[in-house]
């Protein structure tokens, strides 16, 4: 029997990412940034910036307050990824992987899930091993017609744009929680654990 997203959906315990042209719109900004040597004299570094949206970053809590976990797991290796995933919490980080499907296999071992119970979202061609092992595979709406094609479910949005927020809320609504997830979000009287929601800032720890 061919299971519907939906279907795939309710199953789903953790969610992971790509972090370019998925939790970003895909530029990578590279910043000379002077540097003044003992010396005296003064040469440059490179400081690598991206930029992220913050309905992906409420989506996170969303996802938490729904019972799931989250993470990323990128070729590129950056500050700025490490950053922002302190920011959010992220339970699961994994840089520099040009095969992801060895992250995955170690977040499975660590938290003793199947890959039914995980969904992952990608853009490009490196993600298809895991899109094609994962329970629910999820394209953005920028993704590489390749990946697009083997999707469960293509995001309304692009990368950068709340693609990520798309793909929580639609596990979420799948599992009937959407709604209750949002109204604890917003309710005064019941706060959210801080360990649920994100950081006040980036250098939080």
């Amino acid at each position: 029997m061919t299971l519907s997203a939906q279907d795939r959906a309710r199953r789903i315990k953790i969610i992971l990412f790509d972090v370019d042209g998925v939790l970003t719109n895909g530029n990578i900004w590279i910043i000379p940034v002077p540097v003044v040597q003992p010396d005296g004299t003064t040469t440059s570094k490179m400081v690598e910036a991206k930029g992220y949206s913050a309905h992906d970053g409420a989506g996170v809590t969303l996802a938490r307050l729904g019972g799931m976990k989250l993470g990323v797991i990128t070729k590129r290796i950056s500050e700025t990824v490490a950053m922002r995933s302190r920011d959010l919490k992220l339970e699961f980080v994994y840089q520099g992987q040009a095969f992801k499907m060895q992250a995955v296999r170690e977040i499975m071992e660590k938290e003793g899930v199947t890959l039914d119970e995980i969904a992952y979202v990608g853009d490009d061609v490196i993600d298809l091993p895991v899109m094609r092992e994962c329970g629910l595979a999820i394209a953005v709406a920028n993704a590489r017609p390749q990946v697009e094609a083997e999707a469960h479910y293509v995001t309304p949005n692009s990368g950068g744009y709340g693609a990520g927020r798309d793909a929580i809320e639609f596990i979420l609504e799948a599992k009937g929680v959407l709604d209750d997830c949002i109204n604890a979000y917003i309710d005064e009287s019941n706060p959210i654990p801080a360990s649920m929601d994100i950081s006040a800032g980036v250098d939080v720890k």
